[in-house]
């Protein structure tokens, strides 16, 4: 069948598609917990202790029992003071224990009394405590176990590391990780007309000349999901530059990304050198922006293919690429392909449905709103920069002000 006469493919079965060939990479390796951020764990980390260790104080206060505090105004000698890192003696009928928060409850404590219920004096230089709140069994009481049990899974192989799963693996001993080993990504570009920044002052610029955005774009996305990136810089527009180059990102990478070049009917180096080396698959898909896309083979490396407008390139590589190299270490599910989402109002209109599904860009405004950008043409990177995200819209479907819709933030794709 041409490529031009194609059916456009839904976006759901473009990514179930290429999911199927998201191979987990075998290799894993260990790193200390404190440069595992971002990496995808390859093996569970299971308690070896109960935390918190031991009964603690959650407040500084009075450990008390409660037998001794069955009135407010109950009075108690302090005999003895235990702060956090250190451990108390048995506490005696009669008597409280000055305690401070995460220090070990005292054997035959029921309970703490915050320090602003209890009025410290001196009788003949002994401390006292008299207790003006009756408290209630376990009251300011942390339970042993009651984070974590020991021989429990606190992270689940698959899982990608944040700040607060780093900060658990801590709490339980982990000095290091094992993790998937990070997926090697070659990205080149091009085009006789792309130009570096710096190269060329504004000023000087050929007609027809543009600056390279998205490798910068690109490379920054593929370090925020954990990749090793290999830039390959600025290929020339000739067959053998392209071959070559193409031979040189398979030797070392899992995954060679390229922008632009994958439109039907556009004259281009990348498509045919890809099938002289290996295999490629074109796919209109019913997305805006993007529609454009591939997937192929070079040797044994995957190749990807996306739209060379700046923000078709940048949407589809969060919706389709992400889950790709997330799949690849490891990450499965959900967690891995689906577009995380809120229900936020619409403030604005957008009246002209299309027939394939729209993400466009927004921001949320001081109401808790969303404001659209009023250019969302598929080469205004503005847009990408100015939005939060975007409004996911179903094709055929119109937005009304107020209207409920789902967006998808940035930040929560790159977290």
């Amino acid at each position: 069948m041409n490529a031009s006469r194609q059916p456009l493919k839904p976006l759901d079965e473009a990514l179930a598609d290429l999911l199927q060939h998201a191979v987990r990479l075998g290799e894993v390796e260990r790193v200390s917990t404190f440069d595992a951020d971002g990496r995808v764990l390859a093996q569970d980390v299971t308690s070896l202790l109960q935390v918190p260790p031991q009964d603690n104080s959650s407040m500084d206060g009075y450990a008390v029992r409660l037998a001794d505090v069955a009135q407010a105004g109950a009075v108690l000698e302090v005999t003895q003071r235990i702060p956090a890192g250190a451990s108390g003696a048995p506490l005696g009928s009669g008597t409280a224990a000055r305690i401070f928060t995460g220090a070990p409850i005292p054997e035959g404590a029921d309970a703490v009394v915050m320090q602003e219920d209890v009025e410290a004096f001196e009788v003949d230089g002994r401390p006292m405590a008299r207790i003006n709140a009756v408290p209630k069994d376990g009251q300011w009481i942390r339970r042993s176990g009651e984070d974590i049990l020991r021989g429990t899974v606190v992270l689940q192989s698959g899982t990608r590391l944040g700040p607060a799963a780093l900060g658990m693996a801590a709490s339980v001993g982990m000095a290091e990780l094992v993790v998937a080993r990070k997926p090697r990504v070659a990205l080149f570009s091009t085009g006789d007309e792309l130009v570096m920044p710096g190269a060329v002052a504004p000023a000087d610029m050929k007609p027809g000349a543009i600056y390279n955005s998205n490798r910068f774009f690109l490379r920054s996305l593929l370090l925020r999901l954990g990749c090793e990136v290999t830039d390959l810089g600025i290929v020339p527009d000739r067959r053998d530059a392209t071959l070559q180059a193409l031979r040189d990102a398979a030797a070392s990478s899992d995954l060679i990304l390229t922008s632009g070049g994958v439109s039907v009917g556009e004259e281009d180096h990348i498509k045919p050198a890809v099938q002289t080396l290996g295999e490629l698959h074109l796919w209109q898909i019913a997305m805006k922006p993007g529609k454009p896309f591939a997937y192929g083979r070079v040797g044994k490396a995957h190749f990807i293919g996306l739209p060379g407008n700046p923000v078709s390139s940048f949407v589809t590589f969060l919706v389709l690429v992400r889950p790709f190299l997330l799949c690849m270490q490891g990450v499965q599910g959900t967690q891995a392909h689906a577009l995380p989402a809120l229900l936020l109002p619409a403030h604005f209109d957008w009246p002209r449905p299309d027939k394939r599904r729209e993400f466009l860009r927004v921001r949320i405004n001081a109401a808790g709103g969303l404001d659209l950008f009023p250019n969302q043409s598929s080469g205004v990177l503005t847009s990408v920069a100015w939005g939060d995200g975007v409004v996911d819209v179903p094709a055929g479907q119109t937005i009304a002000h107020g209207d409920a819709v789902r967006f998808t933030s940035f930040s929560q794709l790159l977290a």
